[in-house]
């Protein structure tokens, strides 16, 4: 039986729902991991540094996806429960427009500012070459990244979660087999181009794809048409996804901060530990993010509805389901800490040392990680982007960092590691207070 979004959800319909979005980000997850092993162990060391040490100030660029579509999401199911499809039709293409003409912009400008900005953190001879090299293709793709990922929003307000699962799915293996032949079959030289060509193609299929079917005729909710510009619609998206966008960009500039701290620290092993465990969180942190988007388009749709019983029973079960989920996370990363990490720098003794150490200290996160980003997300779903980004910009830009700065100091190199555990820790308790403060406008 089809599952709508006007339909009350217990814990089996729930799961049903949102499995289609977190599979896909997990499918997500892995096939960047994928992506980081190829270049770790055809690639090289320092490659695999430059990948790590670039594609945070790239991805910048990609968190307008990131706002466009949680932000756009809201309102266009929220219109969409509000009983206006057309109209919500009109913002939904709007959206999709605006963000292909964004990407193009931020592109060209990430093109100029490539190489100063690899120097400012630390990038010099080889690895500044690195850098350039695999930047350049990322921010070339950088305009489907962003359909990419505001389409997985998208996907799940129009009932489709499936097909966009399977998108994920197409996009990944494209990914997979492009590095596999790629990195292996290519010399030496181009073994990094060939990389980051095999992630820029996914890019495309990610982006092009729903693009073409939502431009069609199609048997979902939404469809791609005429509209007209209307600034305030957009504001109001922006400002209410601006805490997936301050998410996101906070989470690339921590990125550099931890980079340039483990530079400091822990030299180039540094920075190649942290990109094990970045890539192997990106699994645990997806299930976070795609059961939030999965959800959030539900949320939006009763709120247009005025449903605050079921507003109270989504968030009632999402907070049990993100605490479970959190639990068997840490046990999950303290068992896989060394074989995941060998897989990824097995062939350098004091690496993998250093990447298993890091990686158990940094699994304890897990279990608080889960209640910012549902609630952050929950905040969004409900058109409170203003709380939802209090949340965001407080959990990554400020107790992240003043952790990261503070911690290592007492602790060396696990201070880094420790400073995750205790942002997050701190940022759920915030969660938890902002909803406090808010329950009685949304939930009775």
């Amino acid at each position: 039986m089809k599952i709508q979004l006007s339909d009350h959800f217990t814990y089996s319909r729930l799961f049903r729902f949102t499995l289609s979005s977190v599979c896909m980000m997990i499918f997500t997850s892995i096939y960047t991991i994928v992506d980081g092993f190829f270049v770790s162990n055809f690639v090289g060391k320092t490659s695999f540094a430059a990948v790590n040490l670039i594609l945070p100030p790239v991805f910048i660029i990609g968190t307008v996806g990131f706002m466009l579509g949680t932000g756009g999401t809201a309102i266009v199911a929220k219109t969409m429960g509000e009983g206006n499809r057309e109209k919500a039709n009109s913002y939904f293409s709007m959206f999709v427009y605006v963000a292909i003409a964004a990407g193009t912009a931020f592109s060209a400008v990430g093109f100029l500012l490539l190489k100063p900005v690899s120097v400012a953190m630390g990038a010099s001879g080889e690895l500044l070459e690195d850098c350039i090299t695999y930047g350049s293709v990322m921010l070339a793709a950088m305009p489907f990244f962003i359909l990419q990922v505001m389409f997985q929003s998208f996907v799940v307000a129009a009932e489709k979660p499936r097909f966009g699962f399977l998108v994920t799915v197409l996009s990944g293996l494209s990914n997979i087999i492009l590095d596999a032949t790629l990195c292996t079959l290519l010399p030496r030289e181009y073994k990094l181009i060939g990389a980051a060509i095999a992630t820029a193609s996914s890019m495309a299929v990610g982006g092009i794809v729903p693009l073409f079917y939502f431009g069609r005729k199609n048997s979902s909710l939404l469809k791609l048409g005429k509209t007209r510009f209307q600034g305030k619609v957009l504001l109001r998206a922006c400002l209410n996804g601006s805490s997936e966008f301050m998410t996101n960009i906070a989470m690339n500039v921590i990125s550099i901060l931890f980079n340039r701290q483990l530079m400091k620290y822990a030299g180039e092993n540094g920075i190649s530990a942290y990109g094990v465990i970045m890539y192997v969180s990106m699994i645990f942190t997806a299930v976070f993010i795609g059961y939030s988007m999965g959800v959030s388009p539900v949320i939006s749709y009763h709120l247009g509805a005025g449903n605050t019983g079921e507003l109270r029973s989504l968030l009632r079960k999402s907070l049990i389901i993100v605490a479970l989920s959190g639990i068997l996370m840490v046990v999950a990363g303290e068992l896989l800490a060394v074989p995941i990490s060998y897989f990824y720098v097995g062939y350098d003794s004091e690496l993998l040392a250093l990447t298993v150490s890091g990686f158990r200290i940094f699994a304890f996160s897990f279990a608080f990680m889960g209640f910012g980003i549902i609630l952050s997300g929950f905040f969004t779903a409900l058109n409170d982007g203003v709380t939802s980004a209090i949340i965001s910009f407080v959990r990554t830009l400020v107790l992240e960092s003043v952790s990261v700065l503070i911690l290592p100091l007492i602790f060396d190199v696990d201070g880094i590691w420790y400073s995750v555990i205790l942002a997050e820790a701190l940022a759920m308790l915030l969660g938890i207070l902002m909803l406090a403060v808010k329950r009685k406008k949304f939930f009775y």
